[in-house]
């Protein structure tokens, strides 16, 4: 109509902003291809093995490697060091209780240590432990007790291509005929992982927590969340689980571990420090146990391992992770990476995670068969090609040798992209983007690995490899 004055269109910003200022930088070197070659023969093939002033951009894990923030600094001066009964202590206490609602909390230096306490207590030869997936240190302290760990994701869930909201969710049809096989009281305990780190960094919803609840108490048996990335997971179901929209990312986070009997945290991902964890318990019996074993191994009650300090970082990150612009921030720029390696044909687990991109690379080298080791393979040319710094999750971490040496391949062949938290920029993810395509061009030229020396546990860490001539 003549005169009539039109709204003015509204404009959707596309571009991801980090919703932080950047006060302090760490500078990297800018090594050569050549260079960099040489730095990963002289590290035998092992990512691992080579020095973090050899990396331009690490992805090699998410853990420990965060930012912290200008008040988890602040609160790192003002840490309480005494032996017994620290502030700093009391604080981080406080936080932990409010968030998970258990009554026993013990600190502890990292995740892997209050795995080894609760695990090597309640497991041993016998016991059987079921999770969605179990990461890499958790099935070893389970293994190392003597114990079994059983996976079990649900169906598809190791078919990268498979879209599902909640790919991390345990199969709760397979939970109860294993307990009820095994017998309840030769189950160690039901492990929840979230989000599911080994199983492509996918979330698990609050329908299925709430199934393996009611199984876990219907039979007796432990339930255990692994929640060092809870905050993340909490995100999915804000996002994607009906009747959570309302809900703040803390009170979803809340009401999970209102479902479990208690929790391992490794603080390293999703407390946003570079040091710490903890075991969070609801049994007094149990906890009593666990104080016991912490006190011979890690330290009294009120420190666990750590220095006041760290526990001052925890309690101020634990809730600084609950933010929702940093939530939002987190989760997309890792989608960001991980839609364009997708547009550009490069395979991936889909949908994107959380914290991490991973790469299918049984079909990124279709020509590599699994005993030559193709994760391993494309860390290394990833490596050597754009100086990025990556973990296979595949054969080499979960492979196994039957009785005549034969390798039991894992069920996917993964390399994980691990994003540290508040670390990188948009343009590092572009330079990661851009690494891929040089990939791409080349990537039926690249030829398998050989394992020359490898531990009895955790042999990834430490293996040694050489390059094959071909396939």
């Amino acid at each position: 109509m003549h005169g009539e004055t039109l709204a003015p269109k509204k404009m959707v910003q596309k571009t991801i902003i980090e919703p932080f200022r950047i006060k302090s930088v760490e500078p990297f070197r800018l090594s050569s291809e050549s260079e960099r070659s040489a730095f990963l023969k002289a590290a035998d093939y092992n990512p691992f093995l080579l020095s973090s002033d050899q990396v331009m951009i690490d992805l090699l894990t998410d853990s420990g490697t965060s930012a912290m923030s200008a008040n988890q600094w602040a609160g790192i001066i003002n840490g309480d060091e005494a032996y017994a009964g620290s502030r700093s202590w009391l604080k981080m206490q406080a936080v932990v209780k409010d968030l998970t609602g258990f009554e026993f909390i013990l600190p502890t230096h990292q995740g892997r240590a209050a795995e080894r306490i609760i695990y090597g207590l309640v497991g041993g030869k016998g016991k059987t432990f079921i999770s969605n997936t179990h990461f890499d240190t958790t099935r070893a302290n389970i293994e190392f007790s003597g114990a079994e760990a059983i996976d079990i994701p649900i169906e598809n869930a190791t078919d990268p291509s498979w879209i599902h909201p909640f790919k991390g969710n345990l199969n709760t049809e397979k939970l109860e005929k294993i307990i009820l096989e095994k017998g309840a009281g030769n189950v160690g305990a039901v492990i929840l992982t979230v989000t599911n780190n080994s199983g492509g960094g996918q979330p698990v919803s609050m329908a299925n927590t709430r199934e393996v609840s009611r199984i876990c108490r219907k039979h007796g048996v432990l339930f255990m969340l692994d929640c060092c990335r809870v905050a993340e997971n909490a995100y999915f179901i804000h996002l994607r689980e009906e009747g959570y929209s309302g809900k703040t990312y803390k009170e979803i986070a809340q009401e999970m571990f209102s479902l479990t009997d208690g929790a391992v945290m490794s603080a390293k991902k999703d407390a946003l420090v570079n040091m710490g964890g903890f075991l969070a318990l609801k049994d007094k019996d149990i906890a009593n146990e666990c104080k016991s074993l912490l006190i011979i191994t890690e330290g009294f009650t009120t420190y666990g391992g750590l220095s006041g300090r760290d526990m001052e970082a925890i309690a101020i990150g634990l809730e600084e992770v609950f933010d929702a612009d940093y939530l939002t921030y987190r989760m997309k720029s890792t989608a960001y990476l991980g839609d364009h390696l997708n547009k550009m044909g490069v395979p991936l687990m889909l949908p994107i995670g959380g914290h991490a991109v991973y790469i299918d690379a049984k079909q990124f080298y279709p020509h590599i068969p699994v005993d030559q080791y193709p994760g391993q393979a494309l860390a290394c040319e990833l490596y050597v090609k754009g100086g990025i710094r990556s973990v296979e999750i595949g054969s080499v971490m979960f492979g196994k040798y039957d009785s005549m040496g034969k390798l039991i391949p894992a069920s996917m062949e993964l390399v994980r992209l691990a994003i540290p938290r508040r670390v990188y920029t948009q343009s590092h993810m572009e330079y990661v983007i851009e690494t891929f395509e040089i990939l791409l061009e080349d990537r039926k030229n690249v030829r398998g690995m050989k394992i020359t020396e490898e531990p009895k546990f955790l042999r990834h860490f430490t293996a040694k490899f050489e390059k094959l001539d071909q396939v």
